[in-house]
């Protein structure tokens, strides 16, 4: 054998087991690949396009009692945390005389800090059905620092709010408990003081079954402009740049829940959307209540407008 030919051997020998590693890993990835956008970004149904229809009188009525909510908070009331305490007190009494008024049972759940008394506001439209079964709605009514918090968070507190009063007048199979927490932002987020952690600790230790928790979060910011949305690297590489769309979020164990709720919406609401199931570390998926419950193992997931996702884009 010639020493040209014993060259192209040793090249044969030696590429072929490194050419079917590299297809092995190739492969692995691919289907990684696969997995990974069925597992996280792949969601029921199909997002709404086109011009949003006009608003229906139901709608119009829906839409003014937001208003009036929101505006009674971030407007009348103004900023609310324990820097506003008489605030944040109003917000409450506020909260529970709505529920009230719409015929439902309202309970505090007290808790101290450095003395003084904070409260999430409760109200339970039982079962039918399946009435230890539970699902929470819920929505913190605390603002931030300097801030009337009008979508942050007095979007999701008035959602919250008016959903109560739909479901007042219907039939459920599970219990639906609507709750106002408190506390959510700084310097109590993600603290033991934090209003949802408060309740979903007792819960667990009163072993309640609480099957999805939504976190109604920053739901009133829209724009049709380019650009007006903005996500974590690399997640923006999946989702539209148009901040026109609700966002249905959650954790990895909270995955069928998204999908399930996404599903739902798609079904019966013409309105954009958007569903993803993310790692606890991405940057803003445990941005809200929902973290507390995921901290006692409940499923739980964030419906919002991406809070400062959005804003940061039009700001910028």
């Amino acid at each position: 054998m010639s020493p040209n030919s014993q060259k192209k051997l040793k090249i044969q020998i030696i590429t072929k087991p490194a050419l079917i590693r590299l297809a092995i890993l190739f492969a692995i990835l691919l289907i990684l690949s696969i997995w990974g956008w069925f597992a996280l970004f792949w969601m029921p149904g199909q997002s709404y396009q086109g011009q949003l229809p006009p608003l229906q009188q139901p709608e119009i009525e829906l839409r003014n009692a937001l208003q009036q909510d929101v505006k009674k908070l971030a407007g009348d009331i103004g900023i609310r945390n324990f820097g506003y305490y008489e605030n944040l007190n109003a917000a409450a009494n506020f909260m529970e005389t709505a529920f009230g008024k719409t015929g439902y049972k309202v309970q505090r759940q007290e808790y101290k800090i450095e003395n003084k008394y904070y409260y999430n506001i409760v109200a339970d439209k039982i079962g039918i059905k399946n009435p230890n079964e539970i699902v929470v709605i819920g929505g913190h009514y605390d603002s931030v620092f300097g801030s009337p918090g009008a979508n942050d968070n007095g979007t999701g507190a008035a959602a919250t709010l008016e959903l109560a009063k739909i479901f007042a007048k219907q039939e459920n199979n599970r219990t639906i408990r609507f709750i106002e927490f408190t506390n959510e932002e700084p310097p109590f987020f993600w603290t033991e003081n934090m209003g949802s952690l408060v309740y979903a600790k007792e819960s667990r230790q009163k072993q309640e079954k609480i099957v999805a928790m939504l976190s109604l979060e920053t739901m009133g910011d829209f724009s049709d402009t380019k650009g007006s949305q903005k996500y974590p690297f690399p997640i923006g590489l999946f989702y539209p740049d148009l901040g026109n769309f609700i966002c249905f979020i959650g954790n990895i164990n909270s995955g069928d829940l998204v999908r399930n709720a996404i599903a739902t919406f798609r079904l019966y609401d013409q309105f954009p959307s958007e569903g993803a199931v993310l790692p606890n570390w991405i940057p803003g998926v445990g941005w809200s209540d929902h973290w507390s419950f995921w901290q006692e193992g409940y499923k739980a997931i964030m419906v919002t407008d991406t809070a400062p996702y959005r804003y940061i884009a039009v700001d910028s």
